[in-house]
C-alpha cells in the first residue's frame, strides 16, 4: 500500500516545490504532487515541511551513533575514521532504526600522529575508550598498499590526516610525508575512490592542495583566510566541510544552548546529554567568527559547502557535539556565516549527495530512495525549526516522536 504526505511544504533538496504532496511506496518515493486514491494511507502535513533525510557529511560512529542520528532526521552519516566489517555494513543497511553509514574505513595515519594523541586521552577520560593502535604508513608504497588494503575492505572514500597538532593541543605531531600522501592520493584516484583530507590549519590546507585531495574535512581555524587559499580550493574543485561545531568546540565553546532545548534535552541519553554540555577546549586562542569569515569567503567563490558534525563518542572532555542534533546546530552556523537557509538545507541534502555520488538520495525525486524528514514550521525560512522533528522515514518505514 502506498503512503502520502498531504498538504506540506516540499524542499526537494534544491528549492521548495509547489506540489503539495509526496507518495511513498516500499522503499522508494514513486510520485510528487498526485491526490491519495481511495484506501491509501495519508499522512497530513499541515504545518509542516517534508525533506530529504539529512546526511552528515563527517562523523566517527556506532550503532548508537546511527541510532541517535536518526532520532533528528539523519538517515545518512558519512563516517571519516572507523570500522565496519562488510557483515555490519550489511546488517546496518537492513535497519531502519538506524541512519545508513558510508565509511572511510581507517585514514593514513603517520606512526604517533593524529589521532594517537586522541586514543591516548580516551584512555584517560573513558575506561575502555584507549589501548588501540591504528596502523600507519611512511612511505609510498606503504600509502598505495594501505589505499588498496582500505577499497578491498569496502571503504567508500579515502581518508587522510595531515595534522600538526597545534589546534589540538598536540603541537609537534609526527606528520606523513608529501612524497607518501601523493602516492596515496594517486591510487585512490585510479581505484575511483574520492580523498577527504583532515587538515585544520591553513600550511595543511594548502599541502592537501597540493597532494590532490577532493575535499577538506575541516576548516583551517589558525589564521584568516586570505585570497590566495580561497582561489586555490575553489579552482582545484574542493569541497569543504567546515565542522564549524567542532571548531567551536576546540575554541572552548559547547552545546549547552543546544541541550537546554525541549525538542534535544529529553530525547539524548545522560552520557550524551553531558557530552553535549562538554567542550574540546584545545584552542582557545582561535577565533570563531574568522571561521565563519573564511566559510562566507569560500561560498561567495562558489566553493560547494558540505554540513558536518565530527561527532563521536560520549566524553564530555571531547564534547559539545553529539549525532543527529548538533547537524542541525552545525546548520545554524552555516546561516551565521552567511549561508541562506535553503543553501544550509542544501549542505546537508543534495551538496553531500552529489560530492558523494549517493545517487539515491539527498533529494525528494520519483525515484530517489524513501529517506524523508517531516518537521513542523519553515527551516527553509527559519533553519532552527528543522529540530521540530515530526516524522521520520528511512527507506521508507516511518518513526514518530
Amino acid at each position: 500500500m502506498s503512503t502520502f504526505i498531504t498538504n506540506v511544504r516540499i524542499f526537494d533538496g534544491e528549492h521548495v516545490r509547489s506540489e503539495r504532496s509526496v507518495a511513498i511506496e516500499g522503499t522508494e518515493i514513486v510520485s510528487i504532487g498526485q491526490e491519495p486514491p481511495a484506501g491509501a494511507e495519508v499522512v497530513d502535513g499541515r504545518g509542516g515541511t517534508l525533506l530529504p533525510g539529512l546526511i552528515d557529511g563527517h562523523v566517527h560512529t556506532s550503532l548508537d551513533g546511527l541510532r541517535l542520528a536518526r532520532v533528528f532526521g539523519v538517515t545518512t552519516e558519512l563516517e571519516m575514521q572507523g570500522y565496519w566489517t562488510p557483515q555490519q555494513r550489511k546488517e546496518i543497511d537492513e535497519d531502519d532504526d538506524l541512519a545508513d553509514v558510508r565509511s572511510a574505513l581507517l585514514a593514513l595515519m603517520a606512526k604517533d600522529g593524529h589521532p594517537h594523541e586522541l586514543i591516548a586521552e580516551l584512555a584517560e577520560h573513558r575506561p575502555g575508550g584507549g589501548g588501540w593502535t591504528p596502523p600507519s604508513v611512511s612511505t609510498p608504497a606503504e600509502a598505495v598498499a594501505h589505499v588498496r588494503a582500505m577499497t578491498g575492505q569496502g571503504a567508500d572514500y579515502i581518508k587522510v590526516m595531515i595534522e600538526e597538532g597545534t589546534v589540538m593541543g598536540h603541537p609537534g605531531l609526527p606528520m606523513i610525508s608529501t612524497a607518501a600522501l601523493k602516492a596515496g592520493v594517486a591510487e585512490a584516484h585510479l581505484l575511483g575512490k574520492k580523498v577527504i583530507a583532515h587538515a585544520m590549519t591553513l600550511a595543511a590546507t594548502e599541502q592537501a592542495i597540493e597532494v590532490g585531495v577532493d575535499g577538506l574535512a575541516h576548516l583551517f581555524i589558525d589564521r584568516p583566510h586570505t585570497e590566495e587559499i580561497v582561489s586555490a580550493i575553489a579552482d582545484a574543485g574542493i569541497f569543504v566541510t567546515p565542522c564549524l561545531v567542532v571548531s567551536s568546540s576546540l575554541m572552548g565553546g559547547t552545546g549547552q544552548a543546544l541541550a537546554d532545548d525541549p525538542r534535544v534535552g529529553p530525547k539524548l541519553p545522560p552520557e550524551w546529554l553531558a557530552t553535549l554540555r562538554g567542550t574540546f577546549n584545545k584552542y582557545p586562542d582561535g577565533t570563531l567568527d574568522q571561521v565563519l569569515a573564511s566559510v562566507a569567503a569560500l561560498h561567495g567563490a562558489g566553493v560547494d559547502i558540505i554540513a558536518g558534525t565530527d561527532a563521536s563518542i560520549p566524553v564530555p572532555a571531547h564534547g559539545g557535539v553529539v549525532h543527529g542534533a548538533s547537524l542541525h546546530h552545525e546548520m545554524r552556523l552555516l546561516v551565521k556565516a552567511g549561508l541562506t537557509p535553503v543553501e544550509a538545507l542544501r549542505a546537508a541534502t543534495s551538496v553531500p549527495a552529489r560530492r558523494f555520488g549517493l545517487d539515491d538520495r539527498g533529494r525528494i525525486a520519483a525515484g530517489a530512495r524513501a529517506d524523508l524528514v517531516l518537521v513542523d514550521g519553515d527551516p527553509t525560512t527559519r533553519v532552527e525549526d528543522g529540530l521540530s522533528v515530526r516524522a521520520v522515514w528511512r527507506r521508507g518505514a516511518v518513526s514518530t516522536d
